[in-house]
């Protein structure tokens, strides 16, 4: 697939950017009365865009946010992707969290998926220097799955989780990258490639934004 990538001096611009692309976005979806559709991942840049938009008047009310995807662990776990989301966009923002505290947790993935909005309007996604992205891990039974929108993944660094799957991140209307720092380079540029060797590389959604600092080209 095809990605326009856009390229900033460091880590904080392109979380303005990111911030200022997600907002532009939702008042475009909104002009035409809809509510705007948006699933975040998690990560150290996105939780400085998550910030931003948390304290510009962001159109709250005509946005759903939504998980790409969670490690399974407790609430309060510092690990959890939510609590950057919650800290970053505050209480004005809708987040519909996925329920990883459940204790059926192949039973809450499909309950997560029958809330998804068809398709999402936007999807947020980083980057990891092994080239996974949300939770689409090297070597994990996930990438295979392709009859759910929503899945559960092995051990990975410590936990399991409930990602997106190939199925749901490839129907977005759009994508948008954020990709940052030195470690990511061999990772982004097979990304670029569409490098089927990595689970990000099999991403295939029409229309893909990569934002990326200097440091990662």
């Amino acid at each position: 697939m095809q990605h326009e990538l856009q390229t900033y001096d460091d880590d904080e611009s392109v979380a303005r950017a990111g911030a200022a692309y997600v907002s532009q976005y939702v008042r475009d979806v909104a002009s035409s009365g809809a509510i705007c559709s948006l699933a975040m991942s998690g990560g150290r840049t996105p939780a400085a865009m998550f910030r931003e938009l948390g304290a510009t008047p962001f159109p709250f009310a005509s946005a759903i946010f939504y998980q790409v995807d969670e490690r399974i662990a407790p609430a309060n776990d510092a690990a959890r992707n939510l609590l950057e989301l919650r800290a970053g966009l505050g209480e004005r923002a809708d987040i519909r969290a996925m329920p990883v505290g459940d204790a059926d947790l192949v039973a809450a993935a499909r309950d997560y998926a029958d809330l998804l909005p068809a398709p999402l309007d936007l999807v947020h996604l980083g980057l990891g220097p092994d080239g996974h992205t949300a939770s689409l891990i090297p070597g994990d039974p996930v990438l295979d799955v392709v009859d759910r929108r929503v899945a559960i993944t092995g051990e990975y660094q410590g936990h399991r989780r409930m990602t997106l799957t190939y199925q749901e991140l490839n129907a977005a209307r759009q994508l948008l990258w954020i990709v940052t720092g030195e470690e990511k380079r061999d990772a982004l540029r097979r990304l670029l490639d569409s490098d089927p060797s990595i689970p990000a590389g099999r991403v295939s959604a029409t229309r893909s934004i990569i934002m990326a600092d200097r440091a990662a080209l």
